[in-house]
């Protein structure tokens, strides 16, 4: 028995709304994914820059790095003792409900001997595009080395070169056999929806802050 007219209407119109909203889950991880190209290195052949920048995630109650972020602050760690970055910005939201997390960032790497002269607090990159954002109109940072997951890397890197920044990257992979990571990689599609929305609008960050010299201080120490 054929479909009658309207069902095959409505239908189509599903197909196509379907397809629509695919397209605009998908596109912006494509987009970021082209704006990526060229600019993921390993860590020893990624260009040294004079800053690292370690995205934030969750920090356990007690104050200590969840894997997925003790696995950024390493390979930091590792890129600041092999001469590719002078200075390292730890950058995440440090309110309590957050566990400090930049606290808890800074202290992990301290006691891995990396000198406190040399690590500065961003305490307000509440999400990538803020971190993009700051790094730029607070501390002067033009040229920065991310250091993120690989699967969050992209995004990163595209949200920097988009707000002008001459962006570099390395992604961890050392944590890739764990539960969350499939969830990670999941969550970048609407997260990168939220990406293009950020930028099209020129959104502040949520936390605004005057200029500081912390970064410029740090490398000439």
């Amino acid at each position: 028995m054929p479909l009658s007219r309207p069902l095959v209407t409505a239908l189509r119109l599903g197909g196509a709304g379907l397809l629509a909203a695919g397209l605009a889950v998908g596109a912006p991880s494509l987009w970021a994914a082209a704006a990526a190209s060229g600019r993921v290195f390993e860590p020893d052949a990624v260009p040294a820059r004079d800053v690292a920048v370690v995205f934030g995630a969750e920090v356990h109650a007690d104050g200590t790095p969840a894997a997925f972020l003790a696995a950024r602050l390493d390979l930091g760690e590792r890129l600041y003792r092999s001469g590719k970055a002078r200075v390292l910005i730890v950058s995440g939201n440090n309110a309590p409900d957050h566990h400090r997390e930049t606290t808890a960032m800074r202290r992990y790497l301290e006691a891995r001997g990396v000198p406190g002269c040399r690590i500065v607090e961003d305490e307000a990159g509440e999400d990538t595009y803020d971190t993009c954002r700051r790094l730029r109109d607070v501390f002067g940072v033009t040229a920065p080395l991310l250091v993120t997951q690989r699967y969050h890397l992209p995004r990163a890197l595209a949200t920097c070169r988009a707000l002008g920044l001459d962006a570099v990257g390395v992604g961890d992979a050392s944590v890739a056999g764990r539960a969350f990571w499939p969830v990670g990689v999941a969550r970048e599609f609407p997260a990168g929806v939220k990406m293009v929305v950020d930028l099209v609008r020129d959104r502040p960050p949520a936390v605004t802050s005057p200029p500081s010299d912390a970064v410029r201080e740090a490398v000439g120490s």
